[in-house]
């Protein structure tokens, strides 16, 4: 890999040797010095212009468990906020001698543009564009469930809510379908997009129907600030018929876990009794997102096949 830019480019044995990388780098979250040098001398940019506090410190923080330096760009308080194009903003990273520019933009297709465009000879990852993709958010998913269920193929994973404006819901259809995995995304008809029908999903709108069937299920954020029209009358008709609350949880099997890719709106997509269960592991998802993201660096930048911890003992 050059860039990770979209789910639908990993085949699987990509994605698994991201993931069973992921296992390796996991390991120095429960070790009192968090660091290895395969980074050294490497810079990482982060290049937000939307605000997402928990995926910008994930890669900050898997940058610098690598010993990458990491330079933090907020469009919010830079050029850009004064008028300076796209290009000019790469230009800028590539004579400041980016070697990877994490990305995250309103506009989906912009990483694409970026990593295509001759601007920058840096690795590109998509951390979020528009309502496109987020391939590391459905790595990092994926990296869950194993953890919790074993090999994911024909396990049945349940989707649930605004897969309309989900970049979530995207990536983790190709990705889950591509480790062989039975996705189903349940929605209103007004939360499903067009086209829907062409990803290896199914699809359904009663969500009480696909629980008990269910190895595990993804809630996703009602995305109030995408939406400017009336998607569903109101939002205790949208929790009453498609939130996961007590009575719901309780129908699903005593292995099933629960996500959510976060933040969440407690009481509306998910009760706090759920979001806080000993099966809900959405906590463990950032834990793990961090060791995810240091896969997809390491990949990217150390230029070698050899694993991590081979790397560590020969440093």
């Amino acid at each position: 890999m050059r860039h990770l830019l979209s789910a639908a480019d990993l085949t699987r044995d990509d994605t698994l040797l991201i993931l069973d990388t992921a296992v390796e780098l996991r390991s120095l979250a429960d070790r009192p010095i968090k660091k290895l040098p395969t980074l050294r001398g490497r810079t990482v940019v982060n290049l937000f212009f939307e605000d997402s506090t928990r995926t910008r410190i994930s890669f900050e923080a898997a940058a610098k468990r690598l010993s990458a330096d990491v330079i933090n760009f907020s469009a919010k308080s830079s050029s850009l906020s004064k008028g300076e194009s796209l290009k000019d903003t790469a230009l800028t990273l590539e004579a400041m001698g980016a070697d990877a520019v994490v990305i995250r933009h309103g506009a989906s297709g912009t990483p694409h543009r970026l990593a295509n465009s001759g601007w920058v000879r840096s690795s590109i990852v998509n951390a979020g564009d528009g309502t496109h993709e987020h391939p590391t958010q459905a790595l990092l998913d994926a990296f869950t469930l194993r953890r919790h269920l074993g090999d994911l193929e024909g396990r049945r994973v349940t989707v649930v809510g605004d897969v309309l404006h989900s970049r979530v819901a995207r990536s983790n259809a190709l990705l889950l379908s591509t480790l062989g995995a039975e996705v189903t995304l349940v929605a209103p008809p007004t939360l499903l997009p067009v086209g829907v029908s062409t990803w290896p999903v199914q699809t359904s709108y009663d969500l009480d129907s696909t629980l008990d069937k269910s190895d595990a299920v993804m809630m996703l954020r009602v995305q109030h600030e995408r939406m400017n029209d009336a998607f569903f009358p109101s939002a205790r008709e949208y929790s009453r018929r498609y939130g996961l609350d007590d009575r719901r949880f309780a129908l699903l099997p005593d292995h099933a876990v629960v996500m959510h890719p976060g933040p969440m709106n407690r009481g509306m997509e998910i009760s706090a009794t759920v979001a806080d269960s000993h099966r809900s592991v959405i906590v463990e998802q950032v834990t793990n997102g961090v060791a995810v993201r240091m896969a997809v660096l390491y990949l990217l930048l150390s230029g070698q096949r050899s694993s991590p911890a081979a790397e560590e003992a020969t440093a």
